[in-house]
């Protein structure tokens, strides 16, 4: 087939190589759509700038998530399963050398160049204080690592290799996400990276503090002291956070006490305290019903005792209680 067809979208054009399967199907956002594609220059040589096929994985691209290469949804919206086509596009292609390629489609190696400058974005983003970005460069760091470590034997040398390389950039990741708050994700990569090397002095350190952060009292006095067990010469530091640890448990335990002991202070009914006028000279409350109530306060317990019968409705009993200390 070499009939060109337009797409109702200006400057792009098609033409169907090899027809497809069925009718054009009704992508619904969310549809996911995998593909390889081939990028070439409209020029003699019909220049290739980028090949899915070689980088060795197909692209995906999920329907209605406003893809950064809009016009794709486009395209491959227009075609049945099994299809190949040629689109036309105008567009302003650099040089394939002067842009950034995705980590989707690098290779091995640059998958592995990459790493180091990510690391070292990263670590210049942390001296900013834009921890945000700099999870971000760390996490693309680790992806790259992950990508190449999943064909390689698990345990292996060379998937043992990678992972030493992936051990620090997540430690980083977990300190910028200690400064931004999110202590659970720190919580969940440093058991992570635990689960593999029980030994890693800097992984306990970084979940000691999240489970400090999260009032995981006993849970960050273990990792802390392991952290000391591990390298003595942490002890001192050691020391101090858990000095400040035991502090910030008080001052939780202090407003804890505060805002519960309002619980155990019942207001007394109105006229409670005025005489026979509310209560009966026996001390019974109420005109005309008897109901014996008597409490009795002891050091840090409340005995009550009730009587055996309900009231009416409406009617209730007066409770006077003493808190405990």
């Amino acid at each position: 087939m070499d009939e060109m067809y337009l797409l109702n979208v200006e400057g792009v054009k098609k033409k169907i190589l090899h027809g497809g399967r069925g009718e054009l199907p009704q992508f619904k956002d969310g549809s996911k759509l995998t593909f390889h594609f081939q990028t070439l220059k409209d020029d003699f040589e019909r220049t290739v700038i980028d090949d899915s096929r070689q980088a060795g994985i197909p692209m995906e691209i999920i329907v209605g998530k406003l893809f950064k290469i809009e016009v794709w949804e486009t395209l491959l919206t227009s075609m049945r399963i099994g299809e190949v086509a040629e689109f036309w596009c105008d567009a302003i292609v650099d040089d394939p050398s002067s842009y950034k390629r995705d980590t989707w489609a690098m290779n091995k190696e640059e998958k592995l160049s990459a790493v180091p400058v990510l690391h070292s974005e990263g670590n210049r983003l942390v001296l900013l204080k834009r921890y945000q970005e700099a999870a971000a460069k760390y996490q693309e760091a680790v992806i790259c690592l992950r990508n190449v470590q999943a064909k390689e034997k698990p345990w292996a040398e060379d998937w043992l290799s990678l992972e030493k390389l992936i051990t620090p950039l997540v430690l980083n990741y977990c300190q910028c996400q200690l400064e931004l708050g999110e202590y659970y994700e720190v919580l969940e990569h440093t058991t992570d990276l635990l689960q593999k090397n029980n030994e890693n002095v800097k992984a306990y350190f970084k979940r000691a503090k999240a489970h400090a952060a999260v009032w995981n009292e006993k849970e960050a006095r273990e990792d802390f002291l392991r952290v000391a067990q591990l390298d003595p010469s942490l002890g001192a530091a050691v020391k101090k956070e858990l000095r400040l640890l035991g502090e910030r448990m008080r001052e939780k335990h202090v407003e804890d006490r505060q805002r519960y002991q309002g619980l155990f202070q019942q207001p007394q009914l109105k006229g409670a305290t005025e005489g026979k006028g509310q209560l009966g000279g026996d001390g019974n409350a109420g005109a005309g019903h008897s109901w014996p109530l008597k409490s009795f306060a002891f050091p840090a317990w409340i005995f009550l005792f009730v009587p055996a019968s309900q009231p009416a409705p409406g009617e209730g009993y007066l409770l006077n209680t003493d808190s405990p200390t």
